[in-house]
């Protein structure tokens, strides 16, 4: 058992039967009383969100987690089949632990998957990664001096918005966590 002085943002918790991963974590102390921790917390399993106030120096339990980097093979209806590189275990990951971010993810990328008891329970994706841009209307030149953004589809299929200087068939930078172009590769 830990307490609360234990935790952090990030930090996985057993908290009522279900398993929650810390999103906010903030050290209330008022003029009168008992200090206190507020939490905001996302159900790992149904990405429900709730909020709890914790005593200082409360017991909770933290779960005990195993993180391993494994490979994305293929898709296989609503699960990713990554494989363990060291034994090549293949290992079907329901594809809503990443979310909206598998949209990012192509053959062969190295995707990091948290573990309990051999359960899947929390996926992420690289930070960032470089993807070919499929479609994009053609950018005209002279079109650099504003930041004006247009529709681009790259190879995943995914959508996202790019500065008017990108081309078709050039290669950018995208950050996983907000969707968004970084910059251009050379």
């Amino acid at each position: 058992m830990a307490n609360t002085g234990d935790v952090k943002v990030g930090s996985i918790l057993r908290h009522n039967g279900d398993l929650v991963k810390v999103t906010e974590w903030v050290h209330r102390t008022p003029g009168k009383g008992q200090a206190s921790y507020q939490a905001k917390m996302r159900n790992v399993i149904s990405g429900k969100v709730v909020e709890y106030k914790f005593r200082s120096g409360e017991d909770v339990e933290l779960a005990r987690i195993e993180y391993r980097e494994l490979q994305f093979i293929y898709k296989e209806g609503a699960n990713l089949v990554c494989m363990d590189p060291e034994s090549y275990e293949q290992i079907p990951v329901p594809e809503a632990l990443i979310g909206d971010n598998a949209a990012f993810i192509k053959e062969e990328m190295i995707v990091k998957i948290g573990f309990e008891d051999d359960n899947p329970i929390i996926a992420e994706p690289p930070t960032f990664v470089e993807l070919e841009i499929t479609y994009t209307e053609p950018g005209v030149k002279g079109d650099t001096a504003t930041n004006t953004l247009k529709p681009a589809t790259v190879e995943t299929g995914a959508e996202i918005r790019v500065p008017l200087f990108i081309n078709q068939g050039e290669k950018i930078k995208i950050d996983t966590r907000t969707g968004e172009y970084v910059e251009r590769v050379k």
